[in-house]
């Protein structure tokens, strides 16, 4: 299973967000560059990003930011927030991104996802997030009708490179992942899942790779010294 430690990404700055609340903010860094250098030095081989400007207006904010830790690390990143264009798609790909997470644009507008993911095969994850089973967009501030499950399934067909599951309830609250679903989803679908929310522990990290999970973000526990890159990538079964 592979590690994805977070960066996330609002005004400029290093945060993370409890739950997806912009008002319940931690600010851990001014400098993500240096951020996203420390954790390849601890034995990351990818990288998470989120423009949280981005995911909340819609269109790409943090550009300065995300093209700095791209210059910085030799290693693939992907990043989520906002992308909800064509344009910004290639604008992203061009800065040496490996692939681009989609979520609300994916669910909004499916043809031009599945048209997208024709043309940048292998370069879209699909950004699913969820309140209680049913998927949540606009940064998470709107809560849909739709199952996640049921939508993950509607994504089968195309070349897309992965899902991230994310399960709001747990995210950023230090309170272990929804490992019920995050298997849940890896069974009902032929695509790599990536678990998101709540990865606090080694233990965490292990049970994951045992329900057979393709990868895990983890964010605010790796901030805050509660597991280590290295640790983690250790319980997922690489070596470093």
């Amino acid at each position: 299973m592979q590690i994805w430690p977070a960066i996330d990404l609002l005004g400029g700055k290093c945060v993370r967000l409890q739950q997806g609340d912009y008002n319940r903010e931690t600010v851990y860094g001014d400098d993500p560059a240096e951020m996203a250098k420390r954790w390849v030095d601890e034995g990351a081989d990818c990288l998470h990003l989120v423009d949280l400007d981005g995911a909340k207006d819609g269109s790409l904010k943090n550009r300065d930011a995300i093209s700095a830790i791209v210059a910085a690390v030799d290693i693939p990143c992907e990043v989520g927030g906002g992308i909800r264009d064509e344009k910004t798609i290639q604008e992203l790909l061009d800065l040496g991104l490996t692939r681009l997470v989609i979520g609300t644009k994916a669910l909004r507008e499916p043809d031009w996802f599945a048209a997208m993911c024709e043309k940048f095969p292998e370069k879209l994850v699909v950004g699913i997030d969820a309140k209680e089973g049913m998927v949540a967009t606009d940064g998470w501030l709107e809560v849909s009708t739709t199952s996640a499950i049921d939508l993950a399934k509607t994504y089968e067909h195309l070349p897309v490179a992965a899902i991230i599951y994310t399960d709001i309830a747990t995210d950023g609250m230090l309170a272990g992942p929804n490992v019920q679903a995050m298997q849940a989803m890896k069974q009902a679908v032929k695509l790599p899942v990536v678990a998101s929310g709540g990865v606090t522990s080694v233990e965490d990290v292990k049970n994951l790779t045992a329900a057979g999970l393709d990868g895990a973000i983890v964010g605010r526990s790796l901030y805050e010294g509660r597991i280590t890159v290295r640790a983690a990538v250790e319980a997922a079964g690489g070596v470093r």
